[in-house]
């Protein structure tokens, strides 16, 4: 059988690309840089016992004692390893690919959600996002943006990105249609039910997206280092190019404590425990007329009708 090239003709796209587009790549990278720049400076410019205090009461307000308890002793050892500035390095980097890749998600899993045909395109590419090994990624990544962060973010946000896309449209495929279709009943635009009635009801989902797009980032973060991106992943990678078991291990376990971190405390913000200080806080406040949650009462949707009827 004759061969395909299929590696040179994505070879020469790359090429062209850096030929004809170098003036967008490095905008792109210019801007990629700035934001995780200043959002890296912002964690680490304060004393390390600021955050650690911060970390300590978002924990104890989104879950309770215990997750703030092991935030404390987690992030002192942390400290203890004298990784403080890599941790906050990692958590800007994490940080800023997460956010880029849920404007970018959302998007496409409303879009997906909304259109069969758009489900049917985005499928393929997302199934090549996820399956094609990270390292593949630095590749061309590395040859259009160069060494840095950029590339780490770039190429975290390509893998990461599919679940979430996935989770979202599932979300919003999830909605109760009789609940979509008494809110078109009651005369809501489809801007509006989307809004106040899909969102709201999916929202789980979309933050079960969110946390798989965090923990996949910190999954890139070693990989990352490989492109030259600060953090934890430099450190570790390090630690392997000199054979040095004892920072490899430290430097392992931040990783392991920052995403332990970060896993709950967004799980956090869609499960909403009881036992939080949030959730106490909440129980306080007066019920609103109409909750998004309990849209299937029709006395509810007959809200959502009367304030579509005040737009």
């Amino acid at each position: 059988m004759p061969r395909f090239e299929f590696g040179s003709y994505v070879e020469a796209f790359i090429l062209w690309l850096l030929q004809n587009a170098g003036v967008v790549l490095d905008a792109v990278g210019v801007v990629i840089t700035a934001v995780v720049e200043a959002v890296t400076s912002i964690f680490t410019a304060p004393v390390w016992w600021v955050w650690l205090v911060l970390l300590v009461a978002l924990a104890l307000l989104v879950r309770g004692v215990g997750f703030a308890v092991f935030t404390l002793v987690g992030f002192l050892l942390v400290s203890s390893f004298d990784l403080w500035t890599e941790t906050m390095e990692t958590f800007g980097l994490v940080l800023v690919a997460a956010l880029i890749a849920v404007v970018i998600e959302v998007p496409l899993g409303i879009w997906a959600a909304r259109s069969r045909a758009a489900s049917r395109t985005l499928r393929p590419v997302l199934d090549l996002a996820q399956t094609v090994p990270a390292f593949v990624y630095l590749i061309p990544v590395v040859l259009l943006f160069g060494i840095g962060v950029v590339p780490g973010v770039i190429a975290t946000i390509v893998f990461s990105i599919a679940p979430a896309v996935r989770l979202t449209e599932l979300g919003i495929r999830g909605v109760d249609g009789e609940v979509v279709e008494a809110a078109h009943a009651f005369g809501a635009h489809p801007r509006q039910i989307l809004r106040e009635v899909q969102l709201p009801m999916a929202l789980p989902s979309i933050m079960a997206g969110v946390n798989q797009v965090i923990m996949l980032a910190l999954s890139m973060v070693v990989v990352a280092g490989l492109a030259g991106a600060d953090g934890l992943g430099t450190t570790v990678v390090s630690a392997v190019t000199q054979l040095d078991i004892a920072t490899g291990v430290e430097g392992g376990l931040a990783v392991v404590i920052v995403a332990i971190f970060l896993d709950r405390f967004t799980s956090a913000l869609a499960e909403r425990p009881e036992g939080s200080l949030l959730a106490k806080l909440r129980a306080r406040r007066p019920q609103k007329a109409v909750d998004p949650a309990g849209l299937r009462n029709p006395s509810n949707l007959a809200g959502l009708a009367g304030n579509n009827a005040t737009v």
